[in-house]
């Protein structure tokens, strides 16, 4: 569901694929080729929500005043409040990135980890535990970031063709 607030109202790209079943509210911009999945949550008030291109949002995120690069993905049941994740970084499951936080980019949050307030993840790196940790991520973690994305670019094309998409229904 797309619904307006306070004059602004979410806006996504005609190639992108936003599930009947997510929540968008306010100033929301999802970019093309890009994925919000059922059940969602992005909620743009006061400071809105970037989506950018080739992204996804998994089953029960919640986004909130973030801002994601190109090709990221954001794990089923993630929270990233006031934050920013680069490019082609990935957000574990359940995981949480928050306030004035920042993933850089080619980055793993890992599932369950919490970044948080204001911590920054290098570049390249891994953030693990709760409080989050870093370390280097190994060529195959990068590699994983990318396929992931791709699957979901690829899935979101074939729910849209479908007729899911949340612009469609009646």
């Amino acid at each position: 569901m797309l619904r307006a607030f306070e004059d602004a109202e979410p806006t996504a790209a005609d190639d992108a694929f936003v599930s009947e079943a997510a929540y968008l509210v306010g100033d929301i911009e999802v970019g093309g080729r890009s994925s919000i999945w059922p059940f969602a949550c992005l909620r743009g008030h006061g400071t809105g929500v970037v989506v950018g291109t080739e992204t996804n949002v998994q089953e029960f995120a919640m986004l909130h005043g973030a801002t994601l690069g190109d090709g990221v993905t954001v794990g089923h049941g993630a929270v990233v409040d006031y934050a920013d994740v680069g490019a082609h970084s990935l957000v574990g499951m359940q995981s949480a990135v928050l306030g004035g936080a920042t993933v850089e980019d080619h980055c793993i949050v890992a599932a369950n980890a919490v970044v948080r307030k204001d911590q920054t993840v290098p570049s390249g790196h891994l953030a693990y535990g709760t409080p989050a940790e870093t370390r280097p991520l190994t060529d195959a973690q990068l590699a994983q970031i990318e396929r992931t994305h791709e699957t979901y670019v690829e899935l979101a094309a074939r729910f849209r063709d479908a007729g899911l998409d949340a612009r469609e229904v009646d």
